[in-house]
């Protein structure tokens, strides 16, 4: 047993070296998740140079058919780094296929590399910092990315107009929450969140009576976020827009279908199907 255990020592040392140098952040993830990730560099190694759209496409259609999971961020005890490739919430799904690309992208495509991208994509300034530097609201998480210079919010251009609500879902239901629950310090660290959010004056997102008449111009693979009429809240949920032949339709985690899928409806419908819905957010991956 001892000379196994100095084997695999020396086998993870010697692979750590091999992939890349960089020291990455402490994280939770399974044997499974790091097989997952193997395969995929293996899978996604014909296209390295291929435009980061076709890249998107190929790393998202990878996960096609992969079980959704809720709240697979939602782990007991301190926040930390959760990787989880084996399943997704639409957020995760989003967030890994973008990291998975900037990791593709890089000098050392190695499993260092895309926990650091990871890290960098879910929080606020690329930090972890406890629960509140999560980038919990999509209208955030996409501000701060966009500020990274990761996404390229186009909303706004394609005729999108401005939604001026305030956000503060979380602390005025903060009994969701199982840290906000019973902790009036991180409570408190949320509203100064919330204020910042809302001292932005809002945010662009292109209403869902006018997704058909611009469905041509949304650009395949682009982030599309679905804003919502929900009290304090800015987004229900997220995916890629899919360009396939003559529809545009989205693929996601979806929850109802349990799985990741091309989604059967067009964005436009889907979008009309939810009551809640008012609209979506549009941003390329930069």
């Amino acid at each position: 047993m001892g000379k196994m255990v100095i084997v695999f020592s020396i086998m993870m040392l010697s692979t750590v070296f091999a992939e890349d140098i960089s020291m990455p952040p402490e994280a939770v993830y399974t044997a499974e998740d790091r097989q997952i990730f193997d395969r995929y560099i293996a899978y996604i190694d014909p296209w390295r140079s291929a435009p980061t759209d076709s890249l998107l496409e190929k790393t998202a259609l990878f996960f096609l058919n992969f079980p959704y999971v809720s709240h697979t961020l939602e782990m007991p005890g301190e926040e930390n780094l959760v990787v989880n490739l084996r399943e997704f919430d639409c957020t995760t799904f989003v967030e890994s296929v973008i990291a998975l690309v900037r990791t593709t992208r890089s000098e050392s495509p190695g499993f260092n590399t895309f926990l650091n991208e990871l890290q960098r994509i879910r929080y606020r300034d690329g930090n972890l910092q406890g629960y509140a530097s999560r980038l919990h609201y999509t209208s955030d998480w996409l501000y701060d990315n966009e500020k990274k210079g990761f996404l390229k919010n186009s909303s706004a251009v394609l005729g999108g107009i401005r939604e001026e609500k305030t956000i503060d879902f979380m602390t005025t239901h903060r009994n969701a929450y199982r840290q906000l629950k019973n902790d009036e310090v991180l409570l408190q660290e949320m509203q100064v969140i919330e204020n910042g959010i809302n001292e932005r004056n809002g945010f662009y997102y292109l209403p869902k009576e006018s997704i058909a008449g611009r469905a041509s111009k949304i650009p395949h693979m682009s982030m599309v976020a679905f804003t919502t009429s929900i009290k304090g809240l800015d987004v229900t949920h997220m995916g890629f827009a899919f360009q396939e032949e003559d529809r545009l339709t989205f693929i996601h985690a979806s929850s109802t279908r349990e799985k990741v899928v091309i989604d059967q409806k067009t964005l436009s419908d889907y979008c009309a199907g939810q009551s809640s819905c008012t609209g979506i957010i549009i941003a390329e991956v930069l």
